[in-house]
């Protein structure tokens, strides 16, 4: 198995712009894709905390009829952080409204697809913009705050985790918060395959990407947006139609809490996929991806039900 998983035919281009006053770093798949109106080829991917463009290419790889486009979110990965900006969930919402707008979206609006945190700031832009948007594609969705979940004494040892790190030196704080051992117990904390290979391609995804963070700042000032935001807090005026994609073991985004706030939406499915937890997009991103094509209307021959 190789490090990216990913086949050699999936192509991607890299771009940089500048957005809310950061080098924005973007990946294109399939730019050259053709495309017709009626028809939103263009699937944006935003990623969760923590995260980088990579941890969503296996979904992108899994809708070849699709041009997608996934950005590291500014502080992390190749992105510098924002000037002006909080990085919170309406900092990091107007940076992904910039980002569409920038793709053409007032013209032909996209599908927005957020995992984890990233699907707190998708639900964010479709409470802004939702003209910008055609569909909205929720993967492992935080609907009810983790501090007052079934895990809240992890919960509580995480946020003292961030907290410690901001509070030492500089770069004492970016050894403690990127230590080997401890993202490695994050992610074993999450992985339900398994498959061994796929274990180690998670843990290996983790040891390169997790600590691509600009500053124990900028990724403390996310982890709190991510510990006092919801999906759920943009609920009420979230009209665009809406997929949710949630593992049935996950237990950051349990799925009591899934089926609360689909039920709040006004036009929401959920498609619930059995045997994974918050790692939909690593451990079962084909499912995801079938999900996601007849949410669309545009189911390929392999499709299969993931289960409701």
């Amino acid at each position: 198995m190789s490090a990216t998983m990913l086949s050699p035919g999936l192509s991607a281009s890299e771009r940089v712009d500048r957005i809310s006053g950061a080098d924005l770093h973007y990946w294109m798949y399939r730019d050259g894709l053709p495309g017709s109106d009626g028809d939103p080829r263009t699937v944006v991917m935003v990623h969760g905390l923590r995260g980088t463009h990579h941890g969503l290419e296996l979904i992108a790889e899994a809708l070849p009829g699709r041009r997608v486009v996934i950005p590291d979110l500014p502080g992390f990965g190749d992105s510098g952080p924002m000037v002006g900006r909080r990085h919170d969930v309406d900092g990091y919402a107007q940076a992904v409204i910039e980002l569409i707008e920038l793709l053409g979206g007032r013209i032909r609006p996209v599908v927005l697809l957020g995992h984890s945190f990233g699907s707190v700031v998708a639900a964010r832009v479709a409470s802004l913009a939702p003209e910008l948007l055609h569909r909205l594609v929720l993967v492992n969705p935080i609907a009810t705050l983790p501090l007052r979940g079934p895990r809240v004494v992890m919960s509580g040892l995480t946020s003292a985790y961030y907290a410690l790190g901001k509070a030492l030196p500089i770069r004492m704080g970016r050894r403690w918060l990127s230590s080997k051992w401890l993202v490695l117990a994050a992610s074993r904390a999450m992985t339900r395959t398994k498959d061994k290979q796929l274990r180690r391609f998670v843990d290996d995804s983790h040891l390169r990407y997790f600590s691509r963070f600009h500053s124990p700042a900028v990724l403390d000032e996310s982890f709190q947006a991510s510990v006092t935001s919801t999906v759920a807090d943009y609920a009420d005026s979230l009209t665009t139609p809406t997929l949710m994609i949630a593992g049935e073991t996950d237990e950051i985004a349990p799925l009591a809490g899934q089926y609360e706030l689909a039920g709040r939406l006004a036009d929401a499915e959920l498609v619930v996929i059995p045997e994974v937890g918050h790692l939909v997009h690593y451990e079962t991103p084909t499912p995801a991806a079938d999900a996601i094509e007849r949410f669309l209307g545009t189911p390929s021959p392999n499709t299969r039900r993931s289960n409701q």
